[in-house]
């Protein structure tokens, strides 16, 4: 959930979301080592060796041990740095299981459709409500929605997207989750909600004069609270169907 004055990225609740905000944090405080450093050695030459304090300059042109230092040491730090972004970059493209459910997203000008291949194949239109619509329901305004996307929590999903018209992108920053959704091509990744509970997340692809006005809403339940949700909604509860498969490599992208 967005908070005012954030600086940070939005509490995770996915997988995927965890790992890559363990990196992040780790970067930071990389960055924020090497740049004291950087300042302290700066500090330290220009009064250590200021022409009052150092009058006669030395005539070094080089010297080995430094310079093998400061080539190796700054190696060291990328090297330990792209291991676990590769670990990340990996886990961003890995496939969903077979057993996956899968739920279809479609972007339209200027809402989302959501459907479910694997339980019958319904299909649920969710818009962004207004002001009076939000405050009734208790939902933050421009993130709040008639109908959510309703899934099940802690389980493997097969989230696919595609359009209707133009492109779109569908994106939840708490579950470090974006994916493109273009017209006449299918775009898959997996995504798995660690716990129950509401995600709010927006159209991230300028798509038109109410691009801002697309907001996405997930409520993950319990697997047997979804299941009722489904039966709900005519739907079916069994064996997941025979995927769609994508047309075309899945598009992943991560955001901060």
């Amino acid at each position: 959930m967005p908070v005012d004055g954030g600086t940070n990225v939005q509490e995770q609740f996915s997988e995927i979301g965890h790992v890559a905000v363990g990196l992040h944090s780790g970067l930071v405080w990389i960055m924020g080592l090497i740049c004291l450093f950087v300042l302290a050695l700066l500090a330290w030459v220009i009064i250590r060796y200021n022409r009052r304090a150092n009058p006669t300059p030395s005539r070094t042109t080089h010297n080995t041990l430094i310079e093998v230092v400061w080539t190796v040491v700054p190696v060291l730090i990328l090297v330990g740095i792209a291991l676990p972004s590769l670990n990340l970059l990996a886990k961003q493209y890995e496939s969903p299981p077979a057993d996956a459910v899968t739920i279809k997203a479609t972007g339209y000008q200027w809402y989302w459709g959501y459907s479910y291949p694997d339980n019958g194949g319904f299909e649920v239109v969710s818009n962004m409500l207004d002001k009076q619509g939000a405050a009734a329901s208790g939902q933050p305004y421009l993130l709040a929605v008639d109908n959510r996307m309703v899934v099940p929590a802690n389980t493997p999903l097969r989230l696919q997207t595609t359009a209707a018209d133009v492109i779109h992108s569908f994106a939840v920053p708490s579950l470090w989750f974006k994916l493109d959704a273009v017209p006449g091509r299918l775009n898959e990744k997996l995504l798995i909600i660690k716990e129950p509970g509401v995600y709010y997340g927006q159209c991230s692809e300028l798509c038109g004069v109410r691009h801002g006005f697309m907001p996405i809403t997930i409520e993950a339940l319990p697997r047997e609270q979804w299941e009722a949700w489904v039966l709900e909604q005519g739907g079916t509860v069994g064996e997941p169907a025979a995927p769609i498969e994508p047309s075309g490599e899945a598009t992943a992208e991560a955001v901060a």
